[in-house]
């Protein structure tokens, strides 16, 4: 047995929490329990929360960290007191990229936006209090926007169970609703006038694109930034029919780098990088997703939705992958842009003015409520409501290896 480097540290334990919220999962900590080098923003952050997830992971399994390898389960999240006036705590993302080395913190998970209200309370930052609905207001530090959660408890402590059903979900749970007031992104211009949905002021841009992505190489877009940046195109005009399932698209490497090729066009146009080699380092956003009117069609289960029973379908694009069910924020940015008349959304959807809209994705139904208007020549949306759910799944403390001994051991590796 060869002599123990003694240069190399034991693990350490952080106190965290893993929970479940929506269609997501992640490591949840208090601000305060992080080793102190991670309580700021940072490499020693960063990479804290690689090591717990398991990542870079070359293997794409994440064997070695709480991980599921897909962009639904890499996941960390920070709640800490609210330094926000109004508000109750401070809730931070990061979303944990799987086979390359960065965590981009540039979006908020609307999943876990449940699972953050539901922790504020288990965390002890907002009191349980009677039996019936408590409403945490949290400070969305990535975004720098409010979502308002209304938590059910019991018995002094947060209802978990239920007869809640989400699709994609499994089991049943408590319902959580979500409020995400004031959605849009701020304009940047400062004079008070408030969001702008559309950042190229258009409810449909045609986008230049390479003619191995579509023939012609022009491509209509409806580019919106609530919730989450994000880039709907029709299903039709990239030869999909907005039925598939994550086989049909992640098992193809050629469909997906066509996506990618798109999602990098669209960021550009709406101005959230300036070359197209940002993009490889902002994988959470904009999201990508195409759409296409209501037909009967099977999901990921065997269940047979009705063309009847929804407005219209959605897939959608997360951290390179076909989404199983709908990332939370992009189901705001959907209800939001249905809601204006006009937009390729609004158009698959059958058109006219909306408040809700009952979106099929792979899993398979999803409601959400958006509040949109024009005002002075400009549509804004107030707030997108929808129903989620969140658990805990464990408590204690995930054990990593210092920061030192993984610096020795990648020294030795090189």
């Amino acid at each position: 047995m060869p002599p123990i480097n003694p240069a190399i540290q034991p693990q350490i334990r952080v106190p965290a929490t893993y929970m479940r919220g929506g269609t997501s999962k992640g490591v949840f900590f208090r601000l305060e329990d992080l080793p102190e080098a991670a309580r700021l923003p940072g490499p020693e952050r960063d990479r804290l929360f690689q090591r717990v997830i398991g990542s870079p992971d070359p293997y794409a399994a994440h064997i070695d960290g709480m991980g599921g390898a897909t962009s639904s389960t890499s996941k960390c999240v920070i709640i800490a007191p609210a330094t926000v006036r109004d508000h109750d705590v401070d809730y931070l993302y990061g979303q944990v990229s799987i086979d390359t080395d960065f965590v981009d913190w540039s979006g908020n998970c609307g999943n876990l936006s449940t699972a953050a209200g539901a922790f504020a309370i288990h965390a002890g930052y907002v009191a349980a209090g009677e039996e019936g609905i408590r409403t945490v207001r949290i400070w969305q530090a990535n975004v720098g926007k409010t979502i308002i959660a209304h938590v059910p408890v019991a018995g002094g402590a947060v209802l978990e169970t239920g007869d809640f059903e989400l699709d994609g979900v499994t089991f049943p749970a408590a319902e959580i609703v979500l409020e995400f007031v004031d959605p849009a992104e701020d304009d940047g211009k400062n004079d008070g006038g408030g969001n702008s949905m559309f950042p190229t002021g258009n409810l449909v841009d045609t986008l230049e694109v390479p003619d191995d992505l579509v023939a012609g190489g022009r491509l209509e877009a409806t580019l919106i930034n609530v919730g989450i940046p994000t880039i709907f195109v029709r299903a039709i005009d990239i030869d999909y029919t907005g039925t598939e399932l994550r086989e049909a698209i992640n098992g193809d490497a050629a469909a997906l780098a066509r996506f990618e090729k798109l999602r990098t066009i669209g960021a550009l146009r709406m101005g959230l990088i300036k070359t197209p080699e940002e993009a490889a380092k902002r994988q959470h956003t904009p999201k990508i997703a195409f759409v296409a009117p209501p037909v009967d069609h099977q999901t990921s289960s065997g269940k047979t939705v009705a063309a009847g029973d929804i407005d219209l379908l959605v897939r959608a694009l997360s951290m390179g992958k076909l989404h199983h069910a709908m990332m939370g924020t992009a189901s705001v940015a959907i209800a939001a842009a249905a809601a204006v008349p006009g937009t390729i959304v609004n158009e698959a959807a059958g058109g006219g003015e909306r408040q809700a809209v009952r979106f099929g994705h792979p899993s398979g139904t999803l409601r959400v409520g958006a509040e949109a208007k024009l005002k002075a020549g400009q549509w804004i949306v107030t707030k997108a409501v929808m129903s989620r759910s969140a658990r805990v799944l464990m408590e204690g403390w995930v054990r990593i290896p210092s920061i030192e001994s993984q610096e020795n051991m990648m020294g030795k590796q090189s």
